[in-house]
């Protein structure tokens, strides 16, 4: 990138847009009174310099390879910069200066030295060579800690900013609604409350930092069809409005979030890309979203070359500008030459290349004194600070789901045998939007960046004086069963087996869990089944430890064994957790965002449910039951919820109640209850789940210590779609019980709410406020 790039007119100097006093939203519209048609269009592009050395890290990125060179794709100015930092390895202070020297090129080409947003992948961390891995989304649901999972955004967003990158593609929001999808270990979860208070703690992490967040994928990408990446979402109007929608609504009316992508499916056959109703009339007239939205990569093109609602790439251009995508990302495929050569409604250009502009204003890029060398990279990607993090939420999402033989917390321990294919393998420790996952795979001979224990790394370290011997079993995918039979002469010689199974995250069919590795079924990858039985048959005393990006089919494997571990892709510090969580040194307080299936394993299915889609003897030979229910974790001490009340039982349908309950640690050791409240509407005008989620908190509780925690609940909260399709809270009964889990019985409250049937909109009340006090 040495080439000179020269400008055809002088610059301007003393435009309105300089001008920092005056709003965001004046300077922007100033500068874009003053330029021509080609310079607009230029700021809806976006280029990806040297995305042909990183190997493919998105959906068909073969066929768009050979895209226009930097210097072509910078004239008259740029929208976006692309993956500088997340697309080969390149440590932190060299990304920071080949972005900065990319940035001094795309202000020296064009006239008014506007330069371009940089944004990258930060699911898990930033998504750089040398950054921290976060555990992954579905470990943050596992805390049921919004708190914590703000402090790692703003840590994420502190050192994206610090190296000039401006935006994040990140959270995903996207409502689990069926385990087989690939993408299950992005998204917090299966309800839309949970996903909600943690999408939106994200969102104001990584902003109290002054990077942009960007809901991801908007909407009902998780709702495919057969769990099928891309596939089209079988919504109605009122699942799409009362559960995938959730997310993004809290986020961008209570998070002000600054971006957000559409998704790749469609919806009843109008491509999310293409979707004027949801991007334009929901989004921006109804919620009143004042950002940016951004395609995903080449969804555009997509519209032309998958879905066939366009003629060509010009009538795919036009068609998303129309319906409210206002920057094409990764490349300028359509955005470019296609609309200038085919025309496009001046509004509709002015529209967007307004909104690109104001965001650059809100971010600094049209300050005067704005200059590429201003950043300075941190001295350690993966700080101290950093790394702390990321061990409380690994630590906090390890789940203990069942220690029946009360083998937990391993003790004495003179031999160990640490089976199974996810035991020495750091990488079946991340998502596949790891750095390590994501990108090294297409550099084979450069080492991980980070310092990342294996989990038979430390067992060895958390039982120093016990004899350790490993067997892998078998691989985690493939056919291979030559293993097995050693593992199961190392469980038969061993005082304690622990077998760690699971996932090894990848792209696109290269892992069992991530983008496009969906599966048909929920039985463990490869033949690990047939190694798990194995081994629980052999073993004098065993521990299951599944270490995925989804839950699996486990139940029967749960029977045998003498206890079982659940973690979802706990990052770089998480075989310390779990090693922790096996020898008693953390008490494990992780709870399940998702189900664990039971032995039905082709029949997946979500808590959230109407009596229908639960268990009906005589109805059908399938039982839906989970092995686990949402919401459960065990701990080394017990917990008791009781004497639950309420300070009324009538409230009108626009009044609030606050139910109270006493939490106790009824063991012999200091832990961590996490009280959840549920909300059960026995009679609607449409079916309703049995049991919503509406509100959680964590407690923790020493030894024989009680507290009494207040959920303050508006009637709001028991709003749902009617027939009509409009948002109503209806008169009538409810039940609202705090327990432990979407399957624990809990304590119950009934509650009439009395009145006339009331419509509420995206101003209602959202949230249920949780008070903890000292009895």
């Amino acid at each position: 990138m040495d080439a000179t790039v020269t400008i055809s007119e002088e610059r301007p100097t003393n435009g309105l847009w300089h001008d920092p006093a005056l709003p965001a939203s004046d300077r922007a519209r100033a500068l874009l009174g003053a330029m021509t048609t080609a310079e607009k269009i230029a700021q809806l592009g976006s280029t990806w310099p040297g995305h042909d050395a990183g190997g493919d890290v998105a959906p068909m990125q073969d066929t768009f390879r050979g895209a226009e060179r930097f210097e072509d794709a910078i004239v008259d100015g740029l929208g976006h910069l692309t993956r500088v930092f997340g697309t080969a390895p390149l440590a932190p202070e060299a990304g920071r200066e080949r972005l900065a020297a990319m940035q001094e090129r795309v202000v020296e080409a064009n006239r008014f030295g506007i330069p371009a947003i940089a944004h990258e992948e930060c699911l898990t961390g930033l998504n750089a060579w040398q950054a921290t891995v976060y555990p992954t989304p579905l470990a943050w649901a596992a805390t049921f800690d919004p708190g914590l999972t703000q402090r790692m955004a703003a840590a994420i967003g502190s050192d994206m900013a610090a190296v000039g990158v401006h935006q994040g593609l990140s959270p995903v929001v996207d409502v689990v609604r069926d385990y087989r999808w690939g993408r299950v270990e992005e998204t917090l979860g299966e309800d839309p409350y949970l996903v909600s208070e943690l999408g939106l703690a994200y969102v104001q992490g990584l902003q109290s930092a002054g990077v942009v967040a960007t809901l991801k994928h908007f909407a009902g990408y998780s709702a495919s069809r057969a769990a099928r990446n891309h596939a089209p979402a079988a919504l109605g109007p009122r699942e799409l409005a009362d559960i995938v929608l959730v997310p993004f609504e809290k986020a961008v009316v209570k998070g002000r979030v600054g971006s957000v992508m559409n998704a790749y499916n469609d919806i009843d056959g109008v491509p999310c890309g293409a979707d004027e109703h949801l991007l334009t009339q929901l989004l921006r007239d109804t919620w009143g979203f004042e950002g940016t939205v951004v395609s995903d990569y080449w969804a555009i093109a997509f519209l032309a070359t998958l879905h066939h609602v366009a003629a060509d790439i010009p009538d795919a251009a036009r068609a998303a500008l129309r319906a409210g995508i206002d920057v094409e990302l990764p490349h300028t495929t359509a955005y470019g030459q296609a609309l200038a050569d085919h025309g496009v409604p001046m509004d509709l250009l002015d529209r967007a290349a307004l909104r690109v502009l104001t965001q650059k204003a809100q971010l600094g890029l049209l300050d005067p004194d704005w200059r590429p060398g201003r950043y300075t990279a941190p001295a350690d990607f993966d700080s101290a600070r950093n790394r702390d993090i990321a061990r409380t939420l690994a630590e906090e999402s390890v789940v203990l789901l069942d220690n029946a033989s009360d083998l937990l917390p391993l003790t004495g321990t003179h031999s160990v045998a640490v089976v199974g294919p996810a035991a020495d393998d750091a990488n079946c420790l991340f998502g596949c939007y790891s750095f390590p996952n994501h990108v090294l795979p297409h550099h084979p001979t450069t080492p991980m960046g980070i310092e990342a224990p294996t989990v038979l790394d430390a067992v060895r370290r958390e039982f120093p004086d016990a004899v350790v011997h490993h067997e892998p079993g078998c691989q985690v995918t493939g056919d291979d069963r030559g293993g097995i039979e050693a593992a199961v002469e190392a469980a038969t010689a061993a005082d304690v087996t622990i077998l760690v199974v699971g996932d090894r995250s990848g792209l696109f069919g290269h892992g069992s869990s991530g983008e496009g590795c969906d599966v048909g079924d929920l039985t463990l990858p490869g033949v690990q089944d047939e190694l798990v039985g194995a081994v629980l048959v052999a073993a004098r005393r065993a521990v299951l430890v599944v270490v995925s990006g989804r839950p699996y089919a486990i139940g029967r494997h749960t029977r045998a064994a003498d206890a079982t571990v659940q973690a979802f892709f706990p990052g770089e510090e998480g075989a310390a957790a779990i090693a922790g969580v096996l020898s008693g040194r953390v008490n494990p307080s992780g709870r399940l965002p998702v189900q664990i299936p039971g032995d039905t394993a082709g029949q997946p299915g979500t808590y959230l449910a109407p009596p229908l889609a639960l268990k009906s003897d005589g109805v059908s030979n399938i039982d839906p039951t989970p092995a686990f229910p949402f919401g459960h974790g065990l701990s080394y001490t017990s917990f008791a919820i009781e004497d639950a009340r309420a300070d009324t039982d009538t409230i009108a349908v626009d009044g609030s109640v606050t139910v109270r309950a006493t939490v106790s640690n009824t063991g012999s050791r200091k832990g961590t209850s996490v009280p959840q409240l549920y909300l059960t509407d026995p009679v609607a005008s449409v079916t309703r789940p049995v049991r919503q989620l509406i509100g959680f908190t964590r407690v923790e509780l020493a030894a024989g210590e009680t507290r009494t925690v207040e959920f303050d609940v508006h009637a709001d909260m028991a709003g749902f779609t009617g027939r009509d399709l409009r948002r109503r809270v209806e008169p009538g009964r409810l039940v609202l019980t705090v327990a432990q889990s979407a399957g624990d019985r809990g304590q119950s409250v009934e509650l009439e709410l009395r009145g006339e049937t009331r419509i509420v909109d995206h101003t209602r009340t959202m949230t249920t406020a949780v008070t903890i006090l000292q009895d």
